[in-house]
């Protein structure tokens, strides 16, 4: 128990070696592998409702809703990390079908659509959007964007007002 308490106390975020991942650590350490889920993120995200959930719980000998609570929270982490594997396959595939075929322009475009993760870009991508990133003229914009469909890294998906979105 005292070697616990050394580790723990170590751990704490003004320890000698901090770790913020209790959790993480403690989950992997019982499935007896490293764990790959986004558990600390969504703690971060959800921190108010994590610290009620916790008060709850802590003020109580029934610890059921906590237990529940929780084992949603590690199946959603479990999904966010799931789609952010998924979403590393997919970009890297894209880029080593397409390493070679692409300008500069063409390059910095489709690494700033990845940078939204699997969310997507917001807005969609537009003729007028990839003139500000990449400071083109409309003409080569409409050209560069053509030849992205061409070459099945984008699709159009409103013609209307030339939006285009990844092809996965």
């Amino acid at each position: 128990m005292a070697a616990f308490i050394d580790w723990f106390n170590a751990a704490a975020p003004t320890g000698k070696r901090p770790l913020r991942a209790l959790a993480e650590k403690a989950l992997a350490q019982g499935a007896g592998q490293p764990s790959l889920t986004a558990l600390s993120l969504l703690i971060q995200q959800r921190h108010k409702a994590y610290y009620s959930q916790l008060e709850a719980a802590n003020k109580g000998l029934k610890v059921d809703d906590w237990l529940d609570w929780f084992s949603a929270l590690v199946r959603a982490a479990q999904a966010h990390t799931l789609s952010w594997l998924e979403f590393l396959m997919k970009k890297t595939r894209l880029l080593d079908r397409l390493r070679g075929k692409l300008n500069t322009r063409q390059e910095k475009t489709l690494l700033r659509l990845f940078r939204e993760g699997p969310e997507g870009f917001h807005g969609g991508l537009s003729a007028s959007n990839y003139v500000a990133l990449t400071g083109t003229s409309a003409a080569t914009a409409g050209r560069d964007l053509l030849q992205l469909v061409a070459l099945g890294a984008l699709r159009r998906t409103d013609r209307l007002i030339g939006q285009y979105s990844l092809i996965w």
